[in-house]
């Protein structure tokens, strides 16, 4: 079977040619080679290579040095900045990147909280004119991802993470799906999908976390199995759990069937990034 990693980032050491703006959890360096290995350990094809914002903020460049070395194993994202006059532009030429796939909106970092913010619908209308999803980081701000989605109908939305905060080591959060039915909700808006995107840190067992199953049977549910994407978040959560982890928890378990297994470890992704692997 064919598992496609939705979010995976990669990372030098600190250094003057690309210093960091701050430090991400997780090791000191996980650079493409790293992550490539990584991948052939626990037997994932390919991954969506986010580029990483707590390091490099809007600047994509180490993310696609790892994709032109391994352009069969990744496709990119990056971060774009709504305040940014030339944010169009921006979108614009990414677009015309080679192995680029979607953009990415950090929706709870400073970013304004109010739907009609003409830079953030700039933003989704310019992703919509390149057919470009928009992955929004946005738990804590589900209805403004809410609000956007009924405003741009024809742009595709991504809720990262399903839509609700993680941690970056333990303990799990209390009551770590409260914001479940505003998730579900947003089901409700046809342009939106979502990323099953660091499930197995909102568990409070141990592997194979199968507490978070009825939550995520619930999310299946609502958006249908192409709206859903399988991800691990890896690294960030080296912490919590291992990357074997992260993929034997959705591989092994009896609560998917191996048609809906395909789909999400990888079938829906190639749909929804318009990315035909193996081509």
């Amino acid at each position: 079977m064919l598992k496609i990693d939705a979010q995976v980032h990669a990372y030098e050491h600190n250094h003057p040619g690309r210093p960091w703006a701050a430090k991400l959890h997780g090791p000191d360096a996980v650079t493409g080679d790293d992550m490539v290995a990584a991948m052939d350990a626990v037997g994932v094809d390919a991954a969506i290579l986010v580029s990483v914002f707590t390091m490099y903020q809007f600047d994509p460049s180490y993310a696609l040095e790892v994709y032109a070395k391994y352009p069969k194993r990744f496709r990119v994202i990056k971060p774009v900045d709504p305040s940014d006059p030339a944010v169009v532009d921006t979108i614009d030429a990414w677009a015309a990147t080679k192995g680029t796939v979607a953009i990415r909106i950090m929706l709870n970092r400073g970013v304004s909280e109010d739907a009609a913010d003409p830079g953030i619908n700039r933003v989704l209308a310019a992703a919509a004119r390149h057919a470009l999803p928009v992955n929004l980081l946005c738990w804590g701000r589900l209805e403004q991802a809410k609000a956007l989605a009924a405003r741009n109908p024809n742009t595709r939305l991504v809720i990262d993470h399903l839509g609700l905060q993680q941690p970056f080591e333990p303990p799990t959060p209390p009551n770590p799906f409260g914001e479940l039915p505003t998730v579900l909700a947003l089901a409700q808006h046809e342009n939106v999908v979502i990323k099953i995107s660091g499930a197995c840190t909102l568990s409070e067992q141990k592997f194979p976390y199968k507490d978070i199953w009825d939550p995520l049977a619930r999310i299946f549910d609502a958006y249908g199995f192409d709206r859903c994407m399988w991800g691990t978040d890896w690294t960030r959560a080296v912490e919590l759990l291992t990357y074997q982890q992260g993929v034997d928890a959705f591989t092994l378990t009896d609560r998917l069937t191996d048609a809906e297994r395909t789909q999400l470890m990888g079938g829906s992704l190639q749909k929804i990034y318009n990315w035909n692997f193996g081509a």
